[in-house]
């Protein structure tokens, strides 16, 4: 089974040293993804609430480029910056996954990011 590079103009370009998504054995794999502004790249909001948002707001559409969506999300991988962090992530991220939420694991940011205070990375049935 081919592997194939997921690119979209509508979730924040990746650095070159790795890809927003990739696609192989039936899976899709998203990329630690921030809360980056797709057009401007800045980080956007100030709250862990608003950042979840938008972490996850561009997940889905590196997933809809995919050809799938949130609902097919399997696994999360959730970096916050501060542990008390954690409960104000919940609360905005039961707003995307109401029902069925994927596995999930969290852990803390291993580098301080001026602004960024979480990234999100998920796999996805393809």
């Amino acid at each position: 089974m081919p592997i194939e590079i997921i690119r979209t103009v509508d979730a924040p370009k990746s650095p070159p040293t790795y890809s927003q998504a990739v696609r192989a054995a039936g899976l899709i794999f998203v990329s630690g993804t921030g809360p980056h502004d797709a057009v401007t790249g800045a980080i956007t909001g100030d709250t862990i609430q608003e950042q979840t948002r938008q972490c996850l707001k561009n997940i889905s559409a590196i997933l809809a480029a995919a050809g799938s969506s949130l609902s097919q999300v399997v696994s999360a991988t959730v970096i916050v910056l501060e542990e008390t962090d954690f409960a104000g992530m919940n609360e905005e991220w039961v707003k995307w996954f109401p029902e069925n939420p994927p596995a999930r694991q969290g852990a803390k940011l291993p580098v301080r990011i001026p602004g960024m205070k979480i990234s999100i990375a998920a796999i996805a049935v393809a």
